[in-house]
């Protein structure tokens, strides 16, 4: 097998909580952040999509629309340091000093991008499903993946907490796949395709470090 190349990071709960999401939605909603949580978990651990939690609460709501209405009083995305989890500056940092290349590209609006973009992570480059025109699991995001970073790709590595979103359809486009353990997809699924199953990006970075 191939040394690794390149290492491509989904985001939400793999760099950044959706803690602050979830937390936005209940406010907008008019429910305890509590009750947004446990319905946000309920609906994951029936294979569902996240959206469903706000659907239980507002029965017919048209989940686009109301997020267009967030967006036009401005109570749309945020994103600051405090999203991040404590794991990714080191990491990603860890990475790069070692001669890897490190993108971040995840199901997000091209707002997003721009809020990571501020940040300045230790990163070469950012890409979102919202810039590309093509969101995961589609086989088409992984090709973008493989066009957009360098190396074959089985020099790639793609790492998410989701097994169906990211881990299987990156594998089944011949990336190679992390899955870290961590947020309510992460912590209750497995992914047995994956090439590694960490707890921390840490342990990532050592993993891949030690091997160059």
């Amino acid at each position: 097998m191939p040394a690794i190349r390149a290492v491509v990071f989904d985001i939400g709960e793999t760099l950044t909580s959706d803690t602050r999401y979830w937390a936005d939605w209940a406010r907008w909603l008019g429910v305890p952040p509590h009750t947004m949580s446990a319905l946000v978990g309920a609906v994951l651990s029936q294979g569902r999509d996240n959206a469903d939690a706000i659907r239980i609460i507002r029965p017919g709501i048209d989940v686009a629309a109301e997020w267009r209405a967030r967006r036009a009083v401005g109570a749309d995305d945020a994103l600051d340091e405090s999203d991040l989890y404590p794991d990714v500056r080191p990491a990603l940092q860890q990475l790069r000093d070692a001669g890897l290349w490190v993108g971040i590209a995840g199901n997000q609006n091209p707002k997003v991008g721009a809020l990571l973009h501020c940040l300045h992570l230790p990163a070469d480059d950012i890409a979102t499903s919202g810039g590309w025109g093509i969101a995961k699991p589609a086989a088409g995001f992984f090709r973008h993946v493989i066009s957009w970073a360098p190396g074959q790709p089985n020099e790639i590595l793609y790492v998410g907490d989701h097994p169906a979103n990211d881990i299987t359809p990156a594998h089944a486009a011949g990336l190679r796949t992390a899955h870290i353990r961590r947020g309510p997809i992460g912590l209750t699924t497995s992914a047995p395709d994956a090439d590694y199953t960490v707890n921390t990006l840490t342990e990532l970075a050592d993993i891949l470090t030690a091997a160059r």
